[in-house]
């Protein structure tokens, strides 16, 4: 028994689909969501509806963050839903520092408590 590929020597691997999308989440180590749009024809109607799939890809050196435009392609399973893997980097997203945004709106919702009234003063009803 030997350790030979199945394929022929001059054989050449048929190429995998490669696909462009958005990474929409970044919070796992090594995986990524990528979300990619289309357009498909509806059956009863004829008319073309955007559509969108979500895939959990592979990215070995976390070099891809949210809002990057990367390329992807099919390969082995990584895991249950991991079967992609990160080809490479087509354009980075716009880097936005989101705490201070969310900072703000959180401010916005708090209660504001009224000025403490002076330790003399009685309350009403006690």
């Amino acid at each position: 028994m030997t350790n030979a590929p199945s394929q022929k020597p001059g054989a050449r691997r048929r190429l995998r689909p490669r696909i462009i999308g958005v990474v929409t989440s970044d919070k796992v180590q090594k995986t990524r969501k990528v979300v990619f749009e289309y357009l498909a024809r509806h059956a009863k109607y004829n008319k073309y509806v955007k559509r969108r799939t979500a895939l959990h890809v592979h990215d070995e050196k976390n070099e891809s963050r949210l809002g990057d435009h990367v390329e992807v392609m099919q390969c082995r399973p990584y895991s249950k839903t991991k079967s992609y893997r990160l080809v490479r980097i087509v354009s980075r997203g716009l880097a936005v520092d989101l705490s201070a945004i969310q900072g703000e709106a959180s401010r916005m919702f708090e209660r504001h408590k009224p000025p403490a009234e002076s330790a003399g003063a009685e309350t009403p009803g006690g």
